[in-house]
């Protein structure tokens, strides 16, 4: 039996936090400022971890080891499980060219820049970060700006920041679904908190959208449909978030938000020739000007519409309780580990949801989309091995990171920090989101930032007598705002449009625009860390 001890460095706090802290500062100093590539800084600071266990906490070297693979297992499954998955469904719509037939469909709904990049950047950037993220939306968004004549530099401005409200709940809720095994909350409880957190800034965003794309003009002349499609999306999110599942809540999000912008007579005005001449000054894709059959657009749909149907179904009580029943617990082998007050740790014990899993639904989802667009077995199967051959860094990445989060949560280094962070007391609901916005920035990801401070917020939060699923959601909501200034964010975008070696330039677009919204949330958080705000809290 290994017992967890918070003070192990000479009998000091504080030293002991400082050294537990290594792994993190080595993480961060290797991808922000040596710029490592993500996977190596990811193992470089599994490895500092595993030293630091063993060597400064006394762990068993075999109980350290076993930890990292236990996180490396639950970064493969469900969490990476999920995302290759939704990759592939994607990649099969581009395979049979049905992708090219759902970008020219939107560029049909209207020929309004300010509308188009609403339509692109927000809705359907948040359907792609719901089924895939990982700088899949400002990629694939980027160029269809572009193709609809949007200078480069707008285009890619446009598509990071649209990528911020989805966030929390993307690629199927993994960062949400992370924060919650990480953490040990129950995952509705996590998921309700974020989604009484980010909703806030999809009403913002869209508006910040047009303003970013055609100035005080374009704020003036389209807040109407901007701020129908905020408030759709955010009540989408919020409901969902809250009363039918964290897997479909960008998804409902996009969707219904989409379909109130186009509801608003506003989106389908046509453009003056002004606005048109200041916005598109890139050249426009004749590949536009194509027409397609009713038939082929509603099958460039149906991916899309099929996995909706199936987690819609999976949510259904008895289906719910039927597929939980191939879930398989496991006790997890040389790992025996409590707290320092005696209690097991949850990492002893490892759950395995075989069907009831996002993955496996998306799956289900992606076999019945290679029968709809007619994707012979072979090529579906040769287009999902591509997709783990694409994913194969991000896996690593993954893997890593997870596997260095749980050795810090299970030595005890998370704790740890966790109660030296609660001696800034009250100031700790303010710091929370900027902690996950720190982490984002750095690792550009929701699921990496929760994975490394998840814990840490949860433990902080009990010792200073602050709500720990306030705090662990902050984490989610703050990391969101990070994502447009992380560097991997930030190079995606500029390779997309052709801007490669202009991310600086990208950078100081984006960072008030980050910074202002960050502030916003930290407002939000200690609002609700009191009574001031606090009614919004379930």
């Amino acid at each position: 039996m290994y017992v967890q001890e918070l003070e192990p460095v000479a009998g000091s706090l504080g030293l002991s936090a400082l050294v537990a802290a290594l792994p993190l500062v080595i993480v961060l100093v290797l991808l922000g400022g040596v710029r490592m590539k993500a996977h190596l800084a990811g193992l470089t600071g599994l490895l500092a971890a595993v030293l630091v266990a063993w060597l400064a906490y006394g762990m068993p070297l075999d109980q350290t080891a076993s930890s990292a693979a236990q996180g490396a297992v639950f970064g493969l499954f469900p969490i990476l499980w999920i995302v290759v998955n939704a990759l592939w469904v994607y990649r099969m719509t581009v395979r049979t060219r049905h992708f090219d037939i759902l970008r020219r469909s939107f560029g049909r709904l209207s020929d309004d820049p300010r509308i188009q990049a609403l339509v692109v950047a927000f809705c359907f950037g948040a359907l792609l970060e719901a089924l895939a993220g990982f700088g899949a939306p400002v990629a694939i968004c980027s160029v269809m700006l572009v193709a609809l004549g949007f200078d480069p530099v707008r285009a890619a401005v446009v598509s990071l920041v649209a990528n911020t409200a989805p966030v929390a709940f993307g690629a199927m809720g993994t960062p949400v679904v992370t924060l919650a095994q990480v953490t040990g909350l129950p995952l509705d409880d996590v998921a309700s908190v974020v989604g009484r957190q980010t909703p806030l800034l999809a009403l913002v965003v869209p508006l910040l959208l047009v303003a970013l794309v055609d100035g005080r003009r374009g704020l003036r002349e389209t807040w109407v449909p901007a701020l129908a499609c905020g408030v759709a999306f955010a009540v989408a999110q919020f409901a969902a978030a809250n009363y039918v599942s964290a897997q479909l809540a960008d998804i409902g999000a996009a969707l219904l938000g989409a379909g109130a912008l186009v509801a608003v007579p506003h989106s389908r005005r046509p453009a003056a020739e002004p606005v048109r001449a200041a916005v598109l000054t890139g050249v426009r894709s004749e590949e536009l000007d194509e027409e397609d059959s009713g038939r082929e657009v509603v099958r460039a749909y149906a991916p899309y519409a099929l996995i909706v149907a199936v987690f819609s179904v999976a949510q259904i009580p008895a289906v719910k309780d039927w597929l939980a029943k191939a879930t398989r617990t496991y006790d997890w082998p040389f790992l025996d580990v409590v707290d320092p007050e005696g209690n097991p740790a949850g990492g002893n014990v490892f759950s395995l949801p075989v069907v009831s899993t996002g993955g496996t639904l998306v799956l289900f989802a992606g076999v019945a989309t290679a029968v709809v667009l007619g994707v012979h077995a072979r090529v579906a199967v040769k287009e999902w091995l591509a997709t783990v051959q694409e994913l194969r860094f991000a896996i690593l990445t993954v893997t890593s990171v997870l596997a260095l989060a749980y050795v810090m949560n299970l030595s005890g280094q998370a704790a740890t920090i966790g109660h030296f962070v609660a001696a800034a007391g009250a100031g700790l609901a303010f710091l929370s989101p900027v902690l996950g916005w720190f982490g984002v920035a750095v690792s550009g990801s929701d699921t990496s930032a929760n994975a490394l401070f998840g814990a840490l917020q949860v433990t902080a939060a009990r010792e200073s007598g602050l709500s720990p699923e306030l705090l662990a959601a902050a984490n989610s909501s703050g990391g969101v705002l990070g994502k447009m200034i992380s560097p991997q964010n930030l190079t995606i975008a500029c390779a997309a449009v052709g801007l490669a070696g202009r991310e600086g330039d990208l950078l100081r677009k984006v960072l008030p625009w980050s910074l202002g919204l960050l502030l916003v949330m930290c407002l939000i958080v200690v609002g609700q860390s009191t009574p001031v705000l606090g009614w919004m809290l379930p």
